[in-house]
């Protein structure tokens, strides 16, 4: 996953705008709440005005009813008891405004009921004492009983009102600090939410400012790489289209129109409009293989044949796949490429390849001929000269044993030149079955084979153990065979030669002469003591047909290491000669691990 950082996201500018909308509404809460509690306290405030007016009405209707009584009994007067009978609707109706004004605060709800079980008993008082005196039966000492405690009562009702008022004093109090506290820290917490929400937004204008420039240099360098790739495309020979699967519109490159034969932009983009273009053969099949786009998110390469507005042929190859872009939408980016040259030389290699096959035909005839037809007649000339030699070899003049005896040669030579040919021959085949096989049963059948002249040269072959390989078996016999051979032929005359075959595992890095890489490889060194050659014809020496030695110092073909050096390649190896005269050679033979 790769490492973005935040502040160059574009998630970035969203959380800066989230958090200042949100300090937004923090200050408008904040600002509400403070608009609220005002709002409370000015109420309250307004209550408690309204409380305490009530009150002191509350105590003045009951007042009047105690001043109308008063006066009634001095003057007999019933005029004066009419501010009494008001009294008692006027008492109720504001003791209920009382109640409803403080209906919030349990306090003085419990203090309405104490001043209302004092009113209701005063007014009790009251009545008895004027029932009394109306009906003119009464006895001074209850009458005066009745107003003492008709006063007392009345103290009461005016101590409970004070507490009333005293309460809703210290309840406005209360209220006033928490609406002071609440003024406290208010401008300063708006205060910094503002700062805070400044400093986001300068910090979102610095990276929309930095943005823009990088927007402006990222388009400045888009337009570069459009008109490069618009240039790639008219040097590639190829063209580019989309299409969106939002909209199902196609999008062409301008020089997929110019591979078409026309000008940029020159109709509308559309599969119907290429299709126009594709040969008629090949529609169908251009069809079947463009369906899979709507369900694929690849599109196979595939070749086709389209005819240009000009009226000329030519090959194209088609690929692409779906892509995602930035804003979530699926395109699918496809290229066409004019591939008309390499089909002509796909086509003209396909013709080499069937004149080749053609040819190793012919070449497997020449070996059919060579092991059969041409040996049959060989074997003729040898046996015929075989009887002459044993019959007439006397009878002939010296010149003609001369002629007869270069005739075997000749003919012996030709045997071994015709076995050597079908031998490399072999070791060309395209059947090569490889089989894990022991190189060191595979030495001792190449030491058999070659018994009777390593007997005859009392030769000495020592070798370590050899690998255990994935090899082609008779090839790698023929290798040993040849190398101990040659080792054998160009041996020094009276002195025993002595043949070391050594085997290590080393690393390619490990060797100047191969390549550079890790690849293991099994070492084998073939080194005697014989003529040795000059090191500038090492490599000559794996050329077919070429010699160091004159025919008549040494026998051989100029086959035998040229077949050596094609084995080892067969097995996907390297082989390399090192000589020095008159002291031997070595032959290095690296085979893959």
């Amino acid at each position: 996953m790769k490492y973005i950082q935040l502040h160059k996201s574009p998630v970035f500018l969203k959380i800066i705008f989230v958090i200042s909308v949100a300090i937004i509404f923090f200050i408008g809460g904040i600002t509400f709440k403070h608009i609220t509690v005002l709002k409370k306290s000015s109420a309250f405030v307004s209550n408690s005005h309204e409380v305490n007016a009530e009150l002191e009405r509350l105590i003045s209707y009951i007042k009047d009813a105690e001043t109308g009584q008063r006066g009634y009994l001095l003057s007999n007067d019933k005029s004066f008891l009419t501010p009494y009978h008001n009294s008692k609707d006027l008492v109720r109706k504001s003791f209920k405004r009382v109640s409803r004004l403080t209906a919030h605060s349990r306090t003085q709800q419990s203090n309405l009921k104490k001043l209302l079980y004092f009113i209701n008993k005063r007014q009790n008082y009251l009545s008895k004492s004027l029932y009394m005196i109306e009906q003119g039966k009464y006895e001074k000492n209850i009458l005066k009983n009745n107003l003492i405690i008709g006063k007392q009562t009345m103290d009461s009702i005016r101590h409970k009102v004070e507490d009333m008022m005293i309460t809703q004093q210290k309840l406005l109090k209360n209220r006033q600090k928490e609406y002071e506290l609440t003024m406290n820290y208010t401008p300063l917490l708006i205060y910094l939410t503002l700062i805070t929400t400044l400093i986001l937004i300068t910090i979102a204008f610095i990276k929309m400012n930095r943005d823009l420039v990088l927007l402006k240099i990222t388009i400045n360098t888009l337009s570069v790489a459009n008109e490069a790739s618009n240039l790639a495309e008219i040097v590639g020979g190829f063209g580019s289209w989309q299409l969106n699967f939002e909209t199902n519109t196609y999008t062409f490159s301008d020089n997929e129109y110019r591979l078409l034969g026309c000008e940029p932009q020159s109709f509308v983009a559309s599969l119907e409009a290429y299709l126009n273009f594709i040969h008629p053969e090949d529609l169908e099949y251009v069809i079947e293989n463009t369906k899979s786009i709507l369900t694929d998110n690849d599109l196979a390469p595939f070749t086709y044949r389209i005819i240009r507005k000009d009226g000329e042929i030519r090959h194209f190859r088609t690929l692409g796949r779906t892509v995602t872009i930035a804003s979530g939408d699926k395109t699918f980016i496809g290229t066409t490429s004019d591939v008309t040259e390499e089909v002509y030389a796909q086509k003209f290699i396909e013709d080499r390849n069937r004149e080749l096959e053609s040819n190793n035909k012919e070449l497997t005839a020449f070996n059919y001929i060579a092991s059969h037809d041409l040996q049959e007649p060989l074997r003729k000339i040898e046996t015929f000269l075989s009887r002459l030699v044993s019959k007439d070899y006397d009878n002939l003049s010296k010149a003609g044993q001369q002629y007869v005896s270069s005739i075997q040669s000749s003919a012996n030579r030709m045997r071994i030149l015709i076995q050597d040919l079908l031998q490399f021959s072999r070791t060309n085949k395209a059947e090569k079955v490889f089989e894990e096989a022991d190189l060191n049963s595979l030495l001792e059948n190449s030491k058999q084979e070659l018994a009777q002249i390593i007997e005859d040269k009392k030769a000495l072959i020592e070798n370590n153990e050899l690998p255990i390989l994935n090899v082609i078996p008779f090839q790698i016999q023929q290798l040993f065979t040849n190398l101990i051979s040659n080792s054998l032929k160009y041996s020094k005359e009276d002195t025993t030669p002595i043949i070391k075959i050594n085997c290590s595992t080393i690393v390619a890095n490990e060797e100047e002469i191969l390549p550079s890489n890790n690849t293991k490889y099994h070492k084998i060194t073939v080194a005697d003591n014989g003529i040795g050659f000059e090191q500038e014809y090492a490599k000559k020496i794996f050329i077919l047909f070429n010699r160091l030695h004159n025919k008549n110092e040494y026998e051989g073909t100029g086959i035998g290491l040229a077949i050596c050096k094609k084995i080892v390649e067969n097995h996907k190896g390297f082989i390399f000669a090192k000589g020095t005269t008159n002291e031997g050679a070595t032959f290095t033979i690296y085979l893959p691990a």
